[in-house]
């Protein structure tokens, strides 16, 4: 099956026509196949990193760091990492940037899919109004890639294949097997099932 790329022309400009074929009759294969697809990508070399219009991955370092928030015009933060030693962004509130928390732990046996749909509504609801979303963990390379990985899926309609393209040639990310897993079964949800995946 043929699908063409739905990245955002602004957003693909730069980016050489490329055929992908991931095969999705086995997860485990898939698994393996998408991990060769995300070492492909971008080395990462700052701590945020514009990954879709408006909407950044980044570490730890690029959540406390409140000049580039500013600078970066960033509205909106979720972070993949919350916990409860650290607390949230004091700072945030008066700064008008509006703060979503959730608890995870970057392990292969980590339920993250239950924060898929909650995590896309509030990076949708941001850009949506025409705010700059920053959704980050401790490093910026699993949760919280996952989890924009799951909104590129379920609100931009992007295949899991589509979507991993258009962010590692932003910023190198590599969500663990487990999360993997979890992002392969959305997307048998979505799209149903298939053998090979092209972009």
């Amino acid at each position: 099956m043929s699908y063409t790329s739905r990245l955002p022309a602004s957003w693909n400009d730069a980016v050489p026509a490329r055929k992908v074929e991931i095969d999705f009759s086995s997860p485990g294969l898939a698994v393996g196949e998408l991990e060769r697809l995300l070492f492909t990508g971008k080395a990462i070399v700052s701590h945020a990193d514009e990954v879709w219009p408006k909407l950044y991955i980044g570490d730890q370092d690029s959540a406390q760091n409140l000049a580039d928030l500013s600078k970066n015009r960033i509205t909106h933060v979720l972070n993949a990492a919350q916990c409860r030693r650290h607390g949230g962004a004091d700072a945030y509130p008066r700064m008008g940037i509006t703060y979503m928390g959730i608890e995870a732990r970057d392990s292969c046996d980590f339920d993250m899919s239950v924060n898929f749909q909650n995590a896309a509504n509030f990076i949708h609801k941001g850009l949506q109004g025409g705010g700059r979303v920053l959704v980050h963990c401790h490093v910026g390379v699993s949760r919280s890639a996952s989890l924009v990985l799951a909104y590129l899926m379920l609100k931009q309609q992007l295949t899991l294949v589509e979507a991993i393209c258009a962010v590692k040639d932003h910023r190198g990310v590599v969500p663990n097997r487990g999360f993997l897993r979890q992002l392969v079964r959305l997307d048998g949800e979505l799209f149903g099932p298939h053998q090979c995946k092209h972009v």
